[in-house]
Order: C-alpha cells, then structure tokens, then sequence
C-alpha cells in the first residue's frame, strides 16, 4: 500500500457524491472521507512498521515532472489532521439544507484531495498543482452557497481568489529557475542546489508570497476576514481548519530548506512579522461584533505565532508550530462548529444579540466553554503544549519575542471569555435556544476529546513528527 491510494479514495469520492444525487450525497460524502481516515491510519501503521509508503513514477518527459508522493513523519501528522477533520466537518453540517447538495459535498471531498496532494507531493510542480487545484473548490463553496449579500460576497471571494492566484505564480517563477539548476523539481534534488545569497533571497521573498497570503501573515491577510464571515461555516472550517496549514506546512517543507541562508539572516525580520500578526490580529478582535469575524482575527494571531515559531529555525521551533498547526485545527473547527449552531437557533452571528443560551442548553455551553479554554491554551488542552513550545523556541532567540509573543494568550483570554460571558451568560434571548442534536454533539464531543487527550499525551504526535523535524533542520544547517 502506498500513498497515492488516499488521493484515489478521496477523488472517486467526489465523483460517487455527484453521482449520488441530492438525496444521498452527505452520506455518499461522510462514507469516503471516513474511507478516507481509515487509510490514513493504515498508512501511519505502515510507516510505523519501517515500510516503503512511498510513490514515485514518471509523469511528464520535458520539462521532466514526476508524480512524486512522498510520506514522512511531517506530511503524515498533516494527512491525517485533513483525513481527522473532513468527515467531522461534513457530519456537522448535517443540520443544514443545502440547495444542490451533491455539488457541495462533491467539491467538499475535492478540496480535501487537493488539500492531501498538497502535503504529500515531493515534485514541485506536482506540488503546484495541487496547491491551485486547491483554490476551484473553495471558490464555489463560498461563492455558492456563502452568507450576506451575493455582490458582497462575489467581491470577497474573488479578491481572496485573485490574492492567492497572483502570490502563487511567484512560487512558479522560483520553480521555473531552480529547475535551470536541477532540470527536475523533486524536493530532494531542489534542496541541495548551491544557490548564492541573493539567489536565496529572491527564491525565499518568492515563497514567502505564496505562503504569507494563504496563511495569512500582514500585511497580506486584508482578504481573510471577509471570506470567513461570508462563505458557510463548512467552507471557513475547511478554510481556518485545513487550507491555512497548507501555507504553513510549505514554509517548513519548502521554503526553509531550499534558501536556509536567507532564512537565517532575515531570522528576524519574518519572526517580527509572525508577532505583529500575533498583536494585530488580537487587538482587532477586540473591537469585533460578530462572532465569525471575531473567531477569524483570533484565528489571525494564532497563526502569526505558529509562523513566528517555524521561523526561529531550532528543533523546538519547528516541532512546537507543527503542534500548533494540529490543535489550532480541531480548536477552530470547534469554535466555527459552535458559531454555526448559535445562528442556526437565532439566525444571527452579532454578539449582542445572543444571550441566556446556557440556561437553555447547558451541554451546548458546557462543551463551546472547553473550545473557549482551549483556544486561549488552558494547560491539559492541546493548544498549550504547541504554544508553550513555540514561546520556549521564541525565548531562545530573543526574550522579547516570547514576551510579545505571549500576548496572544492574555488578550486572547479577554476576548474569548468576554464573548463567552455575552453569549452564553448574558441576558436570555426571546428566541429558542433547542439544545444540540445527535450530530452536533457527537462532532463537537469527538473534537473536545481529541484537545484533552493530545493535552494529556501529546507523545505520540511528538515521536511521529520529530524525526521528519530533525532531518529537515540537518538540512536548513547544511551550509552552516
């Protein structure tokens, strides 16, 4: 068994949820992507075993492309994040009626292919492809069935597409010119190219445009508060739970290991970067009213820290913004999740208008607290371990960065539990607040479970990505 097998069940997937028709499309959908997961964990078991997951095969002669799928440690612990998430995403929007359902599950399983193909191709332009393949089924998804206003939302959409589009033709120009070097694109033979300083600079700025808009980092994230608030709620939890990691997973994979000397000599300028995101993202979610844009500038400063930790360059750095990447996932999905059951109830996403639901549905509140908790890293919950681990690399640098850095945890505190208090303790809403359904509480309380025990025991994530971590550095530090 090999790799391309999950890219095998997840395309067939779109295809049989099409097919399917209307009627039996979520379920078609749910059955693929739990295929989908139980692949992957047959394929960590492989790895676990020392077997060849591998898969290599000649694609195209001139220029000379490879289908090149590669699984280590890294990729795997993102595979399986994608694989994790996809069925708890479509399960919970079982609550909603979607018009031409079997379009919408279909390009659901899409984007989780191209999101797949993306963390394990090992051919640049393979890579590529995938990487834009990425773009077609979230620009529907919002387009289509988002909220608010239809010009609105076109406006936000293609911005975000136009955005994205336009920062990853400067990735291909960094590909067209390695492969002068090379005459292949394989990530093994890229990353031993001798390339001078001002060759690395260029390259390591080209692919920090791709990656920076599809985090996003400042300034390049103007496009990413609107695109969450207006596309579904399935679409931002794919978005702020899955796409965002493919950005920050390719700084690592990529980036850092073909121009390590630009890296190390702008370490702190893109570390500042990272913090600034960290700072604004949390100041601007202070002043917000709406719940989706509130989580969406929360999200902003999450990710500012998690590439802010990649950034440092040292084995804690690395590991702790992988860790990061994982449990910022499953928290935003929860959190998205959560926001989507309260419009559901009041049609409403402004903050002031809810109110009095934990005397209504104690178990919805019971379980949006330990999402709440676990977004400002409360220790025994996920997040802690990552952001613990990224502040410690961000102290061996500079103190001041861990300090500035830290900031995420205490103004994030006061904007999560301001909203909480709002939300769910305020004063009681008119409208009825139904308590959660069968699927609503089984995708929240298998997320909830997931936190607590990777905040227990985050081991066996930490032996699976460490390895891969370690090779990568031994390659950053190649030159000295």
């Amino acid at each position: 068994m090999n790799v391309s097998l999950i890219l095998i069940i997840l395309l067939v997937g779109a295809f049989a949820t099409f097919l399917a028709g209307d009627k039996f499309a979520s379920k078609v959908a749910l059955f693929f992507s739990l295929a989908a997961l139980g692949c992957s964990i047959i394929l960590l078991n492989h790895y676990n075993l020392g077997e060849n997951i591998n898969f290599l095969s000649a694609w195209i002669s001139k220029p000379t492309i490879y289908f090149a799928l590669h699984a280590d440690g890294l990729s795997l612990a993102m595979l399986l994040l994608t694989a994790a998430l996809t069925p708890i995403i479509i399960f919970s929007s079982f609550g909603n009626d979607y018009k031409n359902s079997k379009s919408f599950y279909a390009l659901i399983l899409f984007m989780a292919f191209a999101m797949t193909g993306t963390f394990l191709a090992a051919d640049g332009i393979l890579y590529y492809i995938f990487w834009e393949l990425s773009l077609i089924p979230i620009y529907f998804i919002a387009l289509l069935w988002g909220n608010g206003d239809a010009e609105e939302r076109k406006k936000a959409v293609i911005k975000f597409f136009i955005f994205t589009l336009a920062g990853s033709l400067f990735m291909l120009a960094a590909f067209a010119y390695l492969y002068q070097k090379t005459n292949n694109f394989l990530i093994g033979d890229l990353c031993q190219v001798k390339l001078s300083e001002t060759e690395q600079f260029w390259i390591f700025l080209a692919f920090f445009l791709a990656y920076a808009i599809k985090i996003p980092l400042i300034p390049f994230h103007s496009w990413q508060a609107s695109v969450y608030q207006k596309a579904p709620t399935v679409g931002t939890m794919l978005l702020s739970g899955i796409m965002l990691k493919m950005g920050l997973y390719s700084v690592i994979r990529w980036q850092l290991q073909i121009a390590p000397l630009a890296a190390k000599q702008y370490i702190n300028v893109f570390i500042t970067i990272g913090i600034a995101g960290v700072i604004y993202g949390s100041i601007v979610a202070l002043r917000q009213k709406d719940l989706k844009k509130l989580l969406a500038y929360s999200s902003l400063a999450h990710v500012g820290l998690i590439a802010a930790g990649a950034y440092t360059l040292t084995i804690d750095g690395l590991r702790g913004a992988v860790l990061q990447m994982i449990s910022h996932g499953f928290v935003i999905v929860g959190l998205f999740l959560a926001a989507e059951i309260i419009f559901r109830r009041f049609q409403t996403n402004t903050i002031s208008e809810m109110g009095g639901i934990r005397s209504q549905a104690p178990k919805f509140t019971s379980l949006f607290m330990i999402l709440v908790l676990a977004s400002v890293a409360l220790p025994s919950t996920f997040n802690f371990v990552g952001e613990f681990t990224v502040l410690y690399s961000l102290s061996q640098i500079n103190i001041w960065f861990a300090i500035l850095g830290g900031t995420t945890i205490i103004l994030g505190a006061y904007y999560m539990l301001k909203m909480f208090q709002t939300s769910m303790l305020g004063e009681t809403n008119t409208k009825i607040f139904s308590d959660i359904t069968l699927n609503e509480g089984v995708s929240l309380t298998v997320i909830v479970a997931v936190l607590f025990f990777f905040g227990f025991y985050p081991k066996p994530i930490i032996d699976l990505i460490t390895p891969s971590l370690e090779s990568i550095l031994v390659s950053i530090n190649r030159f000295g």
